[in-house]
């Protein structure tokens, strides 16, 4: 997606690094606000930016947990959900932010 260029790269990473915290904050208000069509319009947001990142497993939970709150279905897991997705991204951007400060080669078979 990127071309191999690190530009990109660190480009992208940075998107996502200033997406998350809002995501997450989102998250927390709409679910406090029993707003459940916005989180899941929300979790959808959030799915693309997760599976840009390489993050599968995750964006597959975004899936089923945008479906569910679109539905307002098994409310009482949202806030689980909520937390998981919060400490999995916790755990992206630390090792987004290594890789973006070492100065990354990459072979030219993974460009």
């Amino acid at each position: 997606m990127t071309g191999g260029s690190p530009e990109l790269v660190k480009e992208m990473i940075d998107i996502f690094i200033s997406q998350i915290p809002e995501f997450c904050r989102e998250m927390k208000w709409f679910y406090q606000k029993k707003d459940f069509t916005s989180l899941g319009l929300l979790a959808h947001k959030a799915k693309s930016s997760v599976a840009i990142m390489g993050m599968e497993e995750l964006a597959n939970g975004l899936k089923d947990f945008e479906q569910k709150a679109r539905e307002g279905k098994d409310s009482t897991g949202y806030p689980a959900f909520i937390e998981h997705f919060e400490n999995e991204c916790i755990k992206a951007i630390e090792e987004l932010n290594a890789i973006k400060n070492k100065s990354v080669k990459y072979p030219p078979h993974e460009r």
